[in-house]
């Protein structure tokens, strides 16, 4: 491809609301343009890009058994009634009427859909298991797009959705999908961790996120160096501590702390280790207010709350609600003296001599002890995130924090959706049976934005050689002054063409210095330099993306050269 018929449009600087390194340089490589709020047109260089990734995700599901299909990105209300998602997903998602007033959206997802299908199309065990997978536009209308096409409101996705006869069955194609996302972000050249995670709004039993590792990604993500373990820092386990209680140092006492609210405070006021204060959270359920208690240097892990049955609705408490209940105002509460109910996180209970709030306003308690000064907690739950150094929850170490961007998730949804619209089958004894259901899904067109988060230097984009718009860049220096230059240039270029190396010819009329900053902002991985000088003695510059300096190869050479390093026979 020869610059002069393609189309680039490269910018110096990118626009002032872009804030992420992946927005900015997507819109200065000019591989997306603004439409509107969350909304980007692909740019010719953006969508080979999208193809790419595209194709390589197709593969690899061919490869696996699945088999595409394609389903309308309007969906009727109708069937996400049925299911009670129409007003639990809630305003993200995107919906129309028709000229009937008949209401539909625009899908962000299709578990739904796909189940209609299986319903009417599926009859016997003998069909099962299948694995329906599409790759399609989906919409989703975020209260604030951003971060470009990490956070749109339209996006590509490849969606999957198997079916089978057992939960054996689904097992084994949940695993065969492991393994093959595992592939897929291999074969793309990123760095990643497959980590457990919350169903979330989906639903199901069991899942797992595909994490691209970049210090820029909004997911936390807990794991274990010394063994397998990785989980979204929402779902990682914190273990109960084994240690004993220490005994109690003197005796409770109530300290002046004006102006003091935060754990850190009161710690940095008192010349006392963080880890040695208790924070009191107080939450509402329906008009009861309970009391979770934290070591002062955890934070709460409000999923995990969520999870405790009587908790599962809760919200925190007002500053009216907690002034009623304790006396005090925020900042201030604790759980001595008081008869509310508390439930206290792991880490608590085995703490002794703590810090924590006197419900008085500007005091608080110090050589706080269980039994001694207030009751053992009415209940005790791992309700916090983990950090860095806590056992890992499979014994075999210690866990470190990293940092990821979401770009896959799969589920074992069961029969979460099947028994709610009666998605049966006949087993082999004619008795009707719901089917068990798996979902998987790529985000494809945010996977451009974590590579580049996982890939850049001050330069631009540093794309992986199978998502690269294009394998090798020719850029001539005169061109259109030359005829050695030219003739050995258009050799070139037809050699590499026919050899079908995806090759760009930068054929314009510009100063070197703008093609070399063109080229480098795209994230080209190999790219060849002609000039008149080089040629007097019979090499060209060579320099690969990542390469801190270019080196001479001899004219004669170049083409096995980068043959080779593109690993074509």
């Amino acid at each position: 491809m020869r610059v002069s018929q393609f189309f680039i449009s490269t910018l110096k600087e990118a626009p002032a609301e872009a804030e992420l390194i992946s927005h900015k340089l997507m819109l200065r490589a000019g591989l997306i343009k603004r439409l509107g709020s969350g909304l980007y047109t692909w740019m010719p260089l953006g969508l080979r890009i999208l193809r790419k990734i595209e194709n390589i995700v197709r593969e690899e599901m061919n490869k696996s058994g699945a088999i595409e299909v394609l389903m309308p990105a309007i969906q009727p209300a109708e069937l996400w009634q049925e299911t009670g998602r129409w007003d639990i997903f809630g305003p993200q998602m995107l919906k129309i009427k028709d000229r009937h007033e008949h209401d539909f959206c625009f899908g962000p997802t299709h578990e739904e859909i796909i189940t209609d299908i299986a319903r009417k199309e599926i009859k016997s065990y003998r069909q099962l298991p299948l694995n329906f997978y599409q790759i399609q536009t989906k919409f989703r209308d975020e209260i604030r797009p951003r971060f470009g096409v990490m956070r749109a409101r339209e996006f590509l996705m490849k969606d999957a959705y198997s079916f089978h006869t057992d939960a054996d069955s689904l097992a084994q194609t949940y695993q065969l999908m492991y393994e093959t996302y595992s592939r897929i972000f291999t074969r793309l050249g990123l760095k990643f961790r497959a980590v457990a995670a919350d169903t979330g709004a989906i639903g199901g039993s069991g899942s797992h996120e595909f994490h691209v590792l970049a210090e820029s990604g909004e997911d936390a993500i807990a794991f274990c160096p010394d063994s397998d373990y990785a989980a979204n820092i929402e779902l990682a386990s914190a273990l109960i501590s084994q240690q004993e209680h220490d005994k109690p140092t003197g005796v409770m006492q109530k300290i002046s702390t004006p102006n003091k609210k935060t754990c850190a405070e009161v710690a940095a006021f008192l010349g006392m280790p963080l880890q040695q204060t208790v924070k009191t959270l107080a939450i509402k359920v329906h008009d009861k207010i309970f009391l979770l208690l934290l070591r002062g240097d955890h934070q709460l892990n409000e999923l995990k709350v969520r999870k405790i049955p009587f908790l599962s609705e809760f919200q925190m408490a007002s500053e009216a609600d907690i002034l009623q209940e304790t006396g005090t105002i925020p900042g201030y509460i604790g759980p001595v003296g008081l008869e509310t109910c508390v439930i206290a996180d792991y880490a608590v209970i085995s703490m002794s001599n703590f810090i924590c709030g006197a419900n008085a306003e500007g005091f608080h308690l110090t050589h706080v002890n269980f039994e001694r000064d207030l009751k053992i907690p009415d209940h005790v739950f791992d309700i916090r995130n983990v950090v860095a150094g806590d056992a890992s929850p499979d014994g075999k170490g210690t866990l470190e924090i990293c940092r990821g961007i979401e770009v896959g998730h799969i589920f074992q949804l069961r029969t979460k959706y099947s028994e709610i619209m009666k998605a049966g089958y006949l087993d082999e004894s004619g008795q009707m049976r719901y089917m068990e259901m798996g979902c998987y899904g790529i985000g494809i067109s945010r996977i451009i934005a974590a590579a580049i988060e996982q890939n850049h230097d001050e330069h631009g984009i540093i794309f992986p050689a199978t998502m690269a718009p294009f394998q090798l860049v020719i850029v001539p220096i005169g061109l259109q002054k030359s005829n050695q230059v030219k003739d050995t240039v258009e050799k070139l270029y037809q050699q590499f063409s026919n050899a079908r190396v995806e090759v760009l010819l930068d054929d314009r009329d510009e100063r070197p210095g703008v093609m070399f900053a063109d080229m480098e902002l795209v994230g080209i991985p190999h790219r060849i330099v002609i000039g008149e000088r080089g040629l007097k003695q019979s090499v060209v510059e060579y320099q690969g993306r990542k390469d801190e300096a270019s080196q001479a190869i001899p004219i004669d050479e170049i083409f096995s050269f980068i043959t080779t390093k593109l690993c074509i026979n």
